[in-house]
C-alpha cells in the first residue's frame, strides 16, 4: 500500500502552550519499521484531561517536546515491519491505548499492571500519539477492534473506559452496594456509572450542570448531587443518599484533589476508594480517619490488555455506551477549553 508523504498532526511543542496544528508533518517510512513495529491509520482519537495536562506539562510525567499528543484510537493497519511475527495483519482495524507497548515479561507485566513495568511506553509521553493520521505503533500491543463497533464510539473504551472498568475491579463488592463518582458526567464517569450498573452497584452520581444531571440519570444513577448547589453540606448529602450511612466505595473520576479528601469523610466504615482521575495535585490522609473507619485507598491508571479486551466487550454488546461528539482536529485548544471549564458531557472525539 502506497502511503502519502505528508500528513496532519497535532504537537506539543512548549508546555503551557497552544498546540500546534501542522499540515505537512512526515509519514512514517514502512521501510524503516522495526520488527512487530506497525503504522495505523488513525480513524479517530478520542481527548481526554491528561491530554491537556500533557500540553501543560502540570504532571509528574512529562512528555518529552516536541511530541504528538493523544493516547486513544482506533484505526487501520496499513504497514507492518519485515520479520515480524505476530497475529495481526495488514488491514486489521486496532486500537491504540495510553500504554504504546511493554515488555509482557516482567513481575509487574505479568500480574497484570502493565502501566508499572520497567520498559513501558507511553503514546503522547514518550512516543508520538493518537492526534495524527499515521501512527507507529506495536502489533504485540495494540487491541483488535470488533467489526460491529462504530469507530467513535469505541474509540473512548481505549482510555477511559478500560480505567474505569479497571478501577470498578478492584472493589471487593455485594449486590446493591452503593457506590458515589465524583466527575459522573463527564468522560470517564458516564462510562462508570454504566460499568457500575452491571456489576451490581447503586451509583450516587456527583458532578455539576442539567446538562450532566439528565445525562447521569438517564444511565442509570439513583441518586444525583451537585457539588455546587451541595457546597460545604457535600459529605453529608452523599452520606445521606446511601441510605445515612455512607456509599460502600467511591470512584473518583474528578481531576481536583477535593473529590478525594471528601470521599475520605462520606465513605463508610469499611469501605474504597478508588482514585481513577489524576490531578496535578497531593492528596492530604488523616489516618485517624483512615485507620479508624479501616477505609482502603487504592490507585488505578488504565488497565491490562486483558482489562482492555473486557471493556470493549460490553461496548460491543451494547451494554456500556459512550455519549460523545465528533470535532475536528483543529479544534483542539477550544476542546482543551472545554475540559478545563467543565463543559464537556462524556467525552469528545477527533475525526482524522
Amino acid at each position: 500500500m502506497s502511503l502519502p508523504s505528508t500528513q496532519r498532526v497535532a504537537q506539543f511543542q512548549r508546555f503551557g502552550e497552544r498546540t500546534k496544528i501542522l499540515t505537512e508533518y512526515p509519514v512514517p517510512n514502512p521501510a524503516t519499521l522495526s520488527p512487530n513495529e506497525c503504522i495505523v491509520k488513525m480513524e479517530y482519537a478520542g481527548v481526554c484531561h491528561t491530554d491537556l495536562h500533557a500540553r501543560d506539562g502540570d504532571l509528574t510525567i512529562k512528555p518529552t517536546l516536541p511530541r504528538i499528543g493523544g493516547h486513544e484510537g482506533v484505526g487501520t493497519v496499513v504497514a507492518i515491519g519485515a520479520g515480524t511475527n505476530s497475529p495481526i495483519n495488514i488491514g486489521d482495524r486496532v486500537g491504540l491505548k495510553f500504554l504504546a507497548r511493554t515488555c509482557l515479561k516482567c513481575e509487574c507485566c505479568c500480574r497484570g499492571a502493565e502501566l508499572c513495568c520497567p520498559a513501558v511506553s507511553i503514546h503522547g509521553f514518550t512516543v508520538d500519539g493518537s492526534f495524527a493520521e499515521y501512527v507507529v505503533a506495536w502489533t504485540d500491543y495494540v487491541t483488535p477492534i470488533p467489526d460491529s463497533v462504530d469507530g467513535a464510539a469505541v474509540t473512548p473504551f481505549l482510555c477511559a473506559g478500560v480505567t474505569v472498568y479497571k478501577g470498578l475491579k478492584y472493589i471487593d463488592r455485594q449486590p446493591g452496594d452503593w457506590i458515589a463518582i465524583p466527575g459522573a458526567g463527564g468522560g470517564l464517569g458516564h462510562l462508570a456509572i454504566q460499568y457500575a450498573r452491571h456489576m451490581g452497584f447503586r451509583v450516587i452520581a456527583i458532578d455539576s450542570s442539567k446538562a450532566k444531571q439528565d445525562l447521569c440519570i438517564s444511565l442509570g444513577a439513583e441518586k444525583w448531587i451537585d457539588f455546587r448547589e451541595s457546597g460545604s453540606n457535600l459529605v453529608d448529602d452523599v452520606a445521606a443518599a446511601a441510605d445515612g450511612k455512607g456509599p460502600h466505595a467511591a470512584l473518583v473520576t474528578a481531576g481536583s484533589a477535593e473529590p478525594f479528601n471528601q470521599a475520605l469523610s462520606y465513605l463508610r466504615p469499611g469501605g474504597t476508594l478508588v482514585g481513577v482521575g489524576v490531578p496535578p495535585a497531593t492528596f492530604d490522609i488523616p489516618f485517624g480517619v483512615l485507620m479508624g473507619k479501616q477505609l482502603k485507598i487504592i490507585g488505578s491508571a488504565v488497565g491490562s490488555l486483558k482489562d482492555t479486551v473486557e471493556a470493549i466487550d460490553f461496548a460491543a454488546q451494547g451494554k456500556v455506551k459512550c455519549q460523545y461528539v465528533v470535532r475536528p482536529l483543529e479544534d483542539l485548544d477550544n476542546i482543551f477549553a472545554d475540559l478545563q471549564n467543565g463543559d464537556v458531557a462524556g467525552r469528545v472525539v477527533i475525526k482524522l
